[in-house]
């Protein structure tokens, strides 16, 4: 088993990155009809993290929260899907965490996100200093982290502790323009950090910016698996993915559903993919777990409350008629 495999066979994750609040409107409302919202937690991290234990695995998150109510909301809700809160730091003055506004629909969806003065831009090395990186099997983080700093900063000490530790690192390359100064700055800090990963998840766009170039993108992914990373994902929306592994090219559908919103799916993913590989299913099959997963969350309201339980994951394999079959050809 590779180091990559056996940390994550552990099932028990530290994160780094944020936790945020969502406010998302009832199923079918668009939001200037909306008389009422729903509100729960959010954040990529934060979501990831709730998603693993609500399949049976266990996560810790590093970040800061503001100093606030919100940021107590946070960390109850967090607390409320057993991620582990000890390393959620406050951090006071005009720093607020960050708020997701979405409706839930599909046609025409809008997604506004409110990343003014973030509080987890406020993470120091101080804060992935205070880890005991030896109680976790492996590292996750969202790109999101990398935006601004001092959290860039910290987020590659946390990359340098973890690997002391011998703890893979796995990184789902979340790009969000909007966070990040300019496109320039943001290619070169995320391909930088993909190179220091062994498993990088990602979807065609992302591969392709990190590349310069969207046609390259596939191309930039296959390039990692063969010279930095042990396993790879390329995702490409309702046409699957292609993950790279070992010299081999793994091709998967995805579960169709009357998907409610498109929000949640990637933090979904990466929960049901290495809960899955920590059950000890294979990569092929893990990977199309994740995509279930991914699939239960979009045919729900929010994000961590739409996250499936390992009940409800078992219960849309056994019902569903099955992943499309991905025939894509590539090159």
């Amino acid at each position: 088993m590779t180091k990559l495999l056996d940390g994550i066979a552990q099932n028990n994750f530290v994160i780094v990155g944020r936790a945020g609040i969502d406010f998302f409107t009832d199923p079918g409302v668009t939001l200037e009809d909306s008389e009422r919202m729903t509100v729960d937690l959010g954040g990529s991290s934060a979501n990831i993290g709730a998603g693993i234990c609500k399949l049976g695995g266990k996560a810790a998150l590093v970040t800061r929260i503001s100093d606030d109510s919100i940021g107590s909301y946070c960390t109850r809700r967090l607390q409320h899907y057993g991620v582990d809160t000890r390393y959620v730091t406050p951090v006071g003055g005009e720093f607020r965490n960050s708020l997701a506004v979405y409706e839930s629909v599909t046609e025409n969806h809008r997604n506004v996100i409110y990343r003014n003065g973030a509080a987890d831009f406020e993470m120091s090395n101080k804060d992935v200093e205070r880890v005991d990186y030896s109680n976790y099997g492996a590292l996750i983080t969202a790109g999101t982290v990398f935006a601004a700093e001092p959290s860039r900063s910290a987020t590659f000490r946390s990359f340098e502790l973890a690997k002391a530790a011998n703890l893979p690192i796995i990184f789902d390359v979340d790009y969000r323009p909007y966070s990040w100064p300019s496109p320039a700055v943001a290619s070169e800090v995320l391909s930088r950090a993909a190179e220091q990963c062994d498993m990088i998840v990602g979807n065609d766009e992302e591969f392709g910016f990190m590349a310069g170039d969207y046609a390259k993108g596939l191309d930039k992914a296959r390039e990692l698996s063969e010279t930095t990373t042990e396993i790879v994902i390329y995702k490409m929306g309702h046409e699957g993915a292609i993950t790279f592994s070992g010299g081999e090219e793994i091709k998967t559908g995805i579960y169709p559903v009357e998907a409610l919103k498109p929000t949640g799916a990637g933090d979904s993913f990466m929960a049901g993919l290495v809960t899955s590989l920590a059950a000890g299913h294979d990569l092929k099959t893990s990977i199309l777990r994740g995509s279930a997963c991914a699939s239960v969350t979009v045919s729900k309201p929010g994000c961590a409350p739409a996250m499936a339980t390992t009940e409800v994951l078992e219960d849309f394999l056994s019902t569903h008629p099955g992943p499309t079959d991905n025939t894509k050809t590539t090159g």
